[in-house]
């Protein structure tokens, strides 16, 4: 599975598809040693291809020498940023990449990575700089599609799912690879195939655009971050069902030396698969050696990449096609909507933008980022003050969080209950609705209380927080 997906997701990045041999069998040797997870299995993936690409094809044409030494320099930052989080502890970063972001984020990564295998497999060389442009351009351009192309792609997709359904482990990606070498070489295909794969070993990286680092700060980070998730989703994962214990850390370091070799070595920014890991954990892999071995396998094949000169390039467009169309999961995002409207917000954000800005898809990441921390900013300050009356009886019940940005509303809405109700003589404040208490919130409910006595109203507070009760007993003491 992997060498075919090297060899795809190397060409979704915008390389040589010999270089995905590259970052498919070093990082995989470097990794093992260090990784936290059994399992994991780091190599080229489809969405950190995407935002290769992304960060990549505004500054050098795809394919170039320079554009090659850009991805190694990409490598290498995204490499020292995990390597950095790991060893400062700072794992809690990657948490910023929020559910609702990934469930906008990952159904249009998937779409953008289809629409761009979509010409490939119809065997069209479609025009524009625009994945979805150019999917749009091949669909309408009927008379250049290349039947044979389209016939290898479908018969290879048919045997790819027809393959899980026999079992998880059938080999439909082997099997689909051999056939389609075979038929090529004996029935002479005229479409596009893969051409000269001059692998050997990997080359050691001599020269890099240290000029262009800050063009590609930002997207070093994105991918940093992004990729880390789908490797932290998978490790979670398998660890809670075995009860095993993860460092995030650890392996933030182990993803990050990942890179570094990566970058080292003719290869470009790798992250943890998913469906490779899955299909490790199923084959009996029970500790890292399993990362060696398929380091090593793959290692070992350089020399042998010419075989894979003759395969037709539909065959790996199918694979990727097949491999990422489970992920557009828009069910997922009807069910934020579902359960939260703001969230939902980010999601739809992080979904449009995606699309939008393709293919500088990293931008969207980074305003989806933005909102997110924008509407838990707008939720934290916003603090929703319920209140009623029973004769001269008055009641408060804040609900949120009371801190020094909400403690003012606390207040208002004191003062304008007071107002409606001249006649009251007692007032009830109930905490049990708070999720948080800072000494600023305590210390506003104290003046509050005075403000009350002082306009002649008994006063009692009630269900004051588990968590909050020491700081509210120390600021309010008997009225607490």
């Amino acid at each position: 599975m992997l060498v075919p997906q090297s060899l795809a997701y190397a060409q979704l990045a915008g390389f040589p598809a010999y270089r995905g041999l590259f970052a498919a069998a070093i990082p995989a040797l470097v990794a093992a040693p260090l990784a936290s997870s059994p399992y994991l299995q780091p190599g080229p993936t489809a969405v950190t291809a995407l935002l290769t690409y992304g960060a990549l094809s505004p500054l050098a044409p795809p394919g170039s020498t320079r554009y090659i030494e850009l991805g190694l320099l990409l490598a290498l930052l995204v490499g020292v940023i995990r390597v950095g989080v790991g060893l400062l502890r700072a794992g809690v970063l990657a948490y910023l990449m929020s559910q609702p972001l990934l469930v906008g984020f990952v159904p249009a990564a998937a779409i953008l990575i289809v629409a761009s295998q979509l010409p490939v497999a119809l065997g069209v060389h479609a025009r524009g700089h625009n994945e979805l442009y150019r999917a749009g351009w091949a669909l309408a351009h009927v008379g250049d599609w290349g039947l044979e192309a389209i016939l290898v792609a479908l018969a290879v997709s048919a045997l790819l799912v027809a393959g899980k359904r026999v079992h998880p482990l059938f080999p439909g990606v082997l099997l689909a690879v051999a056939g389609a070498i075979v038929y090529s070489e004996l029935a002479g295909y005229g479409g596009a195939k893969l051409g000269t794969i001059d692998a050997g070993l990997p080359p050691l990286t001599r020269s890099l655009p240290l000029g262009e680092l800050p063009q590609l700060i930002v997207p070093a980070f994105v991918i940093a971050l992004l990729g880390f998730a789908e490797a932290a989703s998978i490790a979670r994962t398998y660890a809670a069902m075995e009860r095993k214990r993860w460092d995030a850390n650890r392996e933030f370091v182990s993803q990050g030396a990942a890179n570094l070799a990566s970058g080292l070595f003719g290869g470009f920014p790798v992250g943890a698969s998913f469906s490779r890991s899955a299909l490790n954990r199923l084959a009996g892999a029970r500790t890292n050696v399993s990362g060696l071995v398929t380091g090593l396998a793959v290692f070992c094949f350089l020399p042998l990449g010419f075989l894979l000169e003759p395969l037709p390039r539909s065959v790996l467009a199918a694979t990727v096609i097949v491999a990422v169309v489970p992920l557009i999961r828009l069910d997922r995002i009807v069910e934020i909507a579902r359960l939260s409207r703001p969230q939902l917000t980010i999601t739809l954000a992080a979904f449009g933008l995606t699309l939008a800005l393709a293919p500088h898809v990293e931008w969207a990441i980074v305003a989806a980022i933005g909102l997110s921390i924008g509407i838990h900013l707008w939720r934290e300050l916003r603090l929703d003050v319920a209140s009623s009356s029973r004769g001269d009886r008055l009641e408060l019940i804040p609900e949120g969080v009371l801190w020094f940005g909400t403690a003012r509303s606390l207040e208002e809405r004191f003062l304008d209950l007071l107002a409606r109700h001249a006649d009251a003589r007692e007032l009830v404040v109930r905490l049990d609705r708070l999720g948080r208490i800072d000494l600023t919130g305590a210390l506003a409910l104290e003046a509050l209380i005075d403000d009350a006595r002082a306009a002649g109203l008994a006063v009692r507070v009630e269900g004051s927080p588990a968590h909050a009760e020491r700081i509210v007993r120390r600021v309010l003491g008997d009225d607490a």
